[in-house]
């Protein structure tokens, strides 16, 4: 930070109203003594308040100037000598010479030992202002800085999890590839120009920070034409989307593992039955209801698909955005619903 920064930045601090108000508290019974105790003098109230006034503002910046890293003797008291002589020179010139240029009388606080005094408040108010400033300012520059890396944290940790895919299924995929190819060539190959056409689609959507909706659906597509490849009686597929969402920006991969989850602890555990996902427009939301058969008892504890959403969904909409789980009829309803003016510019999502 350069000297007119400090300067600016200090003299802005001075008015904040947790200073201000022990300033004035300090001054006023300094500016009353002043007129009480010099009543012959009509320039003893004005004078007063001049040289409150310069030592309030003088003072602590002489300080931050001089020493921007904080008070020390690294270049041997030069610094500490000259923020003394600045400080002796203000008090000076304010209650000595300029009083005797406007040819006044003796005053309260221009007495040899009242401007003792006052250098004395001056060196250590502007200590005592200084340093307060200056940690405050440090303190909300560590703050800023923890914010940031923290969101850095978080964005890097939903870039490794932007492309989760459950293990287990790409086992389970490449296994029953390899038994197709001794069995069935044709299911083989399409279950191969499937799982590739998804995994290029995984990486793309790792550096992408929004595509159209309906690439994300296609995607998900994907994803179930897979495991009805695996198992044409699985589970019967239903997909609406309302006409004209299609283009919608969306964060990548957001659904991803919520159909994986839909399969994995639906009919995959057992619960047969259908799977609907339908996407439609409500007001100013886009609403995303995925549904499969059995119940959910919420996340698991370790369980990283809904809690990564959920986190996703937080930074990209900065709170706007919503996840709800809920079960019944032996059916579990997922519901996100997403603002149509899009993820927060410039956050990874």
């Amino acid at each position: 930070m350069n000297e007119g920064s400090i300067v600016r930045a200090t003299l802005k601090a001075l008015f904040v109203p947790r200073r201000l108000l022990p300033i004035v508290l300090i001054s006023l019974p300094l500016v009353a003594a002043q007129v009480r105790f010099s009543p012959h003098e009509p320039m003893a109230a004005p004078l007063g308040f001049l040289l409150c006034a310069l030592c309030v503002a003088v003072a602590p910046v002489s300080y931050r100037v001089l020493f921007p890293e904080g008070l020390d003797f690294s270049h041997g008291g030069i610094r500490l000598l000259l923020y003394a002589t600045v400080g002796v020179g203000v008090v000076l010139s304010a209650g000595a010479v300029l009083p005797k240029l406007l040819v006044m009388g003796p005053t309260f606080l221009t007495d040899r030992y009242s401007l003792a005094v006052c250098a004395a408040l001056f060196l250590v108010g502007g200590w005592g202002l200084g340093r307060d400033i200056g940690f405050e300012e440090s303190l909300a520059l560590e703050r800023a800085r923890a914010a940031r890396l923290a969101v850095e944290a978080e964005q890097a940790q939903l870039l490794a999890l932007r492309s989760h895919l459950d293990p287990h299924f790409l086992f389970n995929t490449l296994n029953a590839i390899a038994e197709w190819c001794q069995t069935d060539g044709a299911v083989a190959e399409a279950a191969v120009l499937r799982l590739s056409a998804m995994l290029r689609s995984v990486l793309a959507g790792v550096r992408a920070v929004t595509w159209p909706l309906e690439r994300e659906l296609e995607l998900v597509r994907t994803l179930f034409d897979l495991h009805l490849l695996r198992d044409p009686d699985l589970f019967q597929l239903s997909v609406e989307v309302e006409p004209g969402l299609e283009s919608f920006p969306v964060p990548p991969l957001v659904l991803l593992p919520l159909a994986e989850n839909a399969v994995k602890h639906g009919p995959a555990a057992g619960h047969r039955g259908p799977i609907s996902l339908c996407v439609q427009a409500r007001g100013d939301a886009l609403v995303f209801t995925l549904e499969n058969p059995g119940t959910s008892k919420g996340p698991r504890e370790g369980s990283s698909g809904l809690p990564t959403v959920e986190r996703r969904l937080a930074l990209a909409y900065a709170g706007r955005a919503s996840l709800t789980l809920t079960t019944e009829d032996s059916r579990t309803r997922l519901t996100v619903t997403l603002p149509r003016s899009g993820p927060v510019p410039g956050v990874l999502t």
